[in-house]
C-alpha cells in the first residue's frame, strides 16, 4: 500500500531548505528524548509504541463489546470531552456517509455525543431524543470529576435506569477509566459495568488509538483493526532510527519550528475534502494545548475549503504575513461525478462537461495553494491516497510523533495542560463548590 507523504517545497521563500535541515541535530536529539524518555512530560509517553503494543485480544474484547451495544442500541451517546471526543469524531465524520444521519436501514446505531459542553439546550434536546430511542453510554474519563462528562452522565444515566430499569442499564452502559482509582472506577466497580482501561502515561489528546477512541469508532462499524494498522505503520516510519531527511515526523516538526521563528506565529490547517473537518478540530487540540505554554506556541486554525475560501479566503490571501498554511490533499475519492453538458449553458459552465468533479476540486486546490504562496503564505502539503481508516490511522500518528518533537524543539513540555485548570478554579468558586470557600470569597470581592 502507499503511504501519506509530505511535500515542504511551497514552503520556501519567507525560509530556505537550508534552514529547515539546519534542524536536524535538534530535532533528532527531540526523538531520542522520546524514545529513551528523558525529555519533560516523560510519565506521558504510552502513545509512543501503542500502535503496536496494541494486542489481538486487546482489540478483540473492543470487537466484542461494540457488537452487544450494537444488538442493544439504537444510539450510543459517547461522554467525554476534549481527547475523549474528538479523535472518534473525526473518525467518524471522516468515513462515514456524509448523510448517515437520514438513513433508515441503519446496520450500525447512531454515535452521538455529550459531555463536551454544558448546553442546557443541548442536553435537554438530547434527552427528548433518546426518550424514543434504544440507547447505551459510553462514559469517558480517567476521574470520573470532570465537571461536562460527569455532569452529562448523572442526568443520561438516570434517564436509561428509569427507561430500562437498573439490571437492562448496567449491560448498556461502558466506563472507560482508570485501572484503579477515581469516581468513575469506584461507581463501574459497584455497578458491575464493563469497564476498559485509559492508561495512567497516555493524555487524552493522544488517546484515540486506546479504548477511548476505538470502542466507539467500533461501535458505528469502523474497522479499528485498519486503523490501528495504519498507525503502526507510521510508527515504523517516524521511528528514531529513520534519518531524518526520510521522517516526515522530524521535517514537519522541523519546518515549523523554522517558520514560527521567522514570525510565522499561526498555523492554518487546510482541507479540500468536507469530511476531514474534524480531524483539524481533533489536530487544534493536540497542538494547541501541547505548545501553547510559557507564552510561546504557534497557534493553530483551520478553513475547510473551498468553502471557507469564500469568507477566510480574503484575510488568508492578503491580511498579516503572520500565518503559513499545512494543506491535506486526498489523491482518490470514493466515488465518480461527472458534470453533465447543458445545451442552454446558462451558468456558462459547459467548459467543465465530461469532467469529474474531483478534477475541478483538484485544480482548485492546486490555483489556491499557488495563489497563497504568491500572497506570501508559505505552504506545506500532506497527501493522503485516500480517505480511509488505514489513512487516517497513519495521520493520527504522525501528527502526535511530531507534535512531541515539535514540543521539545520549542523547549516546553508537550505533554502537560497546566492552563486548563485556570477556569476551572474560577467556575468552582463561583458555583460555590466545597473546598473553594477561600475562593468563592475572593472572586466574588473581585466581583
Amino acid at each position: 500500500m502507499k503511504n501519506i507523504s509530505l511535500d515542504i517545497d511551497k514552503a520556501f521563500g519567507a525560509i530556505t531548505k537550508e534552514q529547515v535541515y539546519a534542524q536536524e541535530a535538534k530535532a533528532m536529539e527531540s526523538i531520542k528524548m522520546l524514545h529513551q524518555g528523558s525529555g519533560a512530560g516523560n510519565d506521558f509517553l504510552g502513545w509512543l509504541h501503542l500502535p503496536s503494543s496494541i494486542s489481538d485480544a486487546g482489540l478483540a474484547d473492543i470487537e466484542d463489546t461494540a457488537k452487544v451495544l450494537r444488538k442493544k442500541c439504537e444510539v450510543v451517546v459517547a461522554i467525554g470531552i476534549g481527547g475523549s471526543y474528538l479523535g472518534t469524531k473525526a473518525v467518524l465524520e471522516a468515513l462515514n456517509n456524509s448523510f448517515d444521519w437520514l438513513q433508515t436501514d441503519r446496520k450500525n446505531p447512531v454515535i452521538l455525543y455529550a459531555g463536551h459542553n454544558i448546553g442546557e439546550d443541548y442536553l435537554y434536546e438530547l434527552c427528548e431524543v433518546l426518550k424514543r430511542k434504544q440507547f447505551g453510554l459510553i462514559n469517558i474519563s480517567k476521574s470520573g470529576t470532570t465537571t461536562e462528562p460527569a455532569l452529562a452522565f448523572r442526568i443520561l444515566k438516570k434517564q436509561l435506569e428509569d427507561a430500562v430499569g437498573k439490571e437492562e442499564a448496567k449491560h448498556r452502559i461502558v466506563a472507560i477509566t482508570d485501572a484503579s482509582k477515581g469516581a468513575l472506577r469506584t461507581l463501574a466497580d459497584q455497578e458491575g459495568y464493563k469497564t476498559f482501561v485509559i492508561p495512567d502515561n497516555v493524555g487524552g489528546r493522544f488517546s484515540v488509538l486506546t479504548p477511548v477512541g476505538l470502542l466507539p469508532i467500533a461501535v458505528a462499524g469502523i474497522n479499528i483493526r485498519e486503523l490501528v494498522a495504519g498507525a503502526v505503520e507510521m510508527e515504523k516510519q517516524t521511528g528514531n532510527e529513520i534519518a531524518f531527511a526520510d521522517n516526515m515526523a522530524a521535517i514537519y516538526a522541523s519546518i515549523r519550528n523554522v517558520l514560527y521563528n521567522s514570525g510565522k506565529k499561526i498555523e492554518i490547517l487546510a482541507n479540500f475534502h468536507p469530511k476531514l473537518h474534524y480531524i483539524a478540530e481533533w489536530w487544534k487540540q493536540l497542538y494547541g494545548e501541547s505548545e501553547g505554554k510559557e507564552h510561546k506556541g504557534i497557534f493553530p486554525a483551520s478553513v475547510d475549503l473551498t468553502t471557507d475560501l469564500h469568507s477566510m479566503g480574503q484575510w488568508i490571501q492578503d491580511g498579516e504575513r503572520s500565518i503559513f498554511e499545512t494543506v491535506i490533499s486526498v489523491e482518490n475519492t470514493d466515488y465518480k461525478v461527472v458534470v453533465p453538458t447543458d445545451d442552454a449553458n446558462l451558468d456558462g459552465l459547459n467548459f467543465l462537461a465530461g469532467k469529474r468533479v474531483d478534477e475541478v476540486n483538484k485544480m482548485a486546490e492546486l490555483g489556491t495553494q499557488l495563489a497563497h504562496v504568491d500572497g506570501g503564505v508559505p505552504n506545506i502539503k500532506i497527501t493522503i491516497p485516500e480517505v480511509n481508516a488505514y489513512y487516517i490511522g497513519q495521520l493520527f500518528y504522525f501528527f502526535e510523533k511530531a507534535c512531541g518533537i515539535s514540543g521539545y524543539m520549542l523547549g516546553v513540555n508537550p505533554f502537560d495542560q497546566p492552563g486548563v485548570e485556570a477556569y476551572k478554579k474560577n467556575m468552582f468558586a463561583l458555583l460555590n463548590k466545597p473546598g473553594f470557600e477561600k475562593e468563592s470569597e475572593a472572586i466574588k470581592a473581585r466581583l
